[in-house]
């Protein structure tokens, strides 16, 4: 990939069997060889960004384990951005049925790492947490979390139908507008007080 600065960025996008979360520790693995490798060491050059569910996240024990390594020698990537897609349901499930912390990003405590909350029907918020979560890493050399609270409009998949077993929830998003409808408003109510000012 070229960025707008002209700096060539090699992206490797490691296949992802499931929900199950196996693949983390695989980027993990990947990330600390090309580190020592490829880069001499140099953590900044290279940067695993993993992208989990909140159920999954909250659910799977290789989260535990991973997280519990991530400043562990032979093991440790200098820090990793977890991006946590928070749909508040997993599969069928209501969150509350699915852990017994109150967040799904409390596995950060165990390291000490900073939770950015974002809105996912904000996206100026979502870029601002992004940009902030690499600067964050690159500077203190520890995982960051991005809880990315949003919805899931339809079913786990195809053969799903989520007013089976979450018929509220499923009712009030049914009812919801979609992130673009939400900025799109946002942006041009902003735009009307200037418009009439202006004595258009």
């Amino acid at each position: 990939i070229k960025t707008p600065q002209g700096n060539d960025v090699h992206l490797s996008l490691v296949a992802n069997p499931s929900h199950l979360e196996a693949v983390n520790p695989v980027v993990q693995g990947i990330t600390y060889a090309k580190c020592q490798t490829m880069y001499k060491g140099d953590y900044k050059k290279i940067m695993p960004v993993l992208i989990h569910g909140d159920a999954a996240f909250a659910g799977q024990g290789v989260n535990y384990e991973q997280v519990n390594m991530a400043a562990l020698d032979g093991y440790g990537t200098y820090g990793t951005v977890h991006i946590i897609l928070n749909n508040q349901v997993g599969f069928t499930a209501n969150y509350k049925e699915g852990r017994s912390s109150m967040y799904c990003t409390d596995l950060a405590k165990i390291i000490d790492s900073p939770v950015l909350h974002v809105n996912g029907d904000d996206p100026e918020a979502v870029y601002f947490a992004a940009k902030f979560a690499l600067s964050y890493r690159q500077k203190f050399k520890k995982d960051i979390f991005i809880d990315l609270l949003c919805y899931r409009r339809h079913g786990h998949n195809e053969s799903d139908e989520p007013k089976f077993t979450q018929p509220n929830l499923y009712n009030l998003i049914s009812k919801h507008p979609s992130p673009r409808d939400v900025y799109f408003k946002r942006i041009t109510e902003k735009l009307i007080p200037v418009f009439d000012s202006a004595g258009l």
